[in-house]
């Protein structure tokens, strides 16, 4: 099963945040199956604000960051095609173009999850359901590859 990864999981991860935030995001990336993370690039790319803007971070480190991440896990492009198809999601489902990027990418991937804290938990599109990996109840999909 691929799983694609929201900005908020990595930032958390990086301590965004606070430490028990990123001690839950660093746990719950290494029960995931090898091999079956993934990253749209659109995360990168708000990952790299998020860290300069946020955290207080320079450009240099938020951009070390940035290849870490993408040196353990595959990035996945935002193709004039995934726009498209963004598009359409945000207008049918009165989503943030960038969240509908992000989700757009994961569908066109094959993922089965898209792990966020900020997109509706249980929200299902295109064969990809959204899943919070901070609630209390995670979605039956997440306990079912991390348990």
């Amino acid at each position: 099963m691929r799983v694609a990864l929201d900005t908020n999981v990595l930032a958390y991860a990086e301590g965004v945040n606070g430490i028990e935030r990123r001690d839950v995001a660093i746990d719950l990336i290494g029960r995931l199956p090898a091999g079956s993370i993934v990253l749209p690039v659109q995360v990168l790319g708000e990952l790299f604000n998020v860290l300069v803007r946020k955290a207080g971070r320079t450009r240099v480190q938020a951009r070390e960051a940035l290849l870490r991440w993408s040196d353990t896990f595959p990035a996945l492009e935002t193709s004039p095609e995934v726009m498209a198809i963004a598009v359409d999601l945000a207008a049918d489902h009165q989503m943030g173009i960038w969240d509908s990027v992000v989700l757009a990418a994961a569908a066109k991937a094959r993922c089965r999850l898209l792990l966020s804290g900020d997109l509706q938990d249980g929200f299902t599109w295109h064969g990809v359901t959204v899943a919070n990996p901070f609630a209390a109840d995670r979605h039956t999909l997440l306990r079912a590859i991390t348990e």
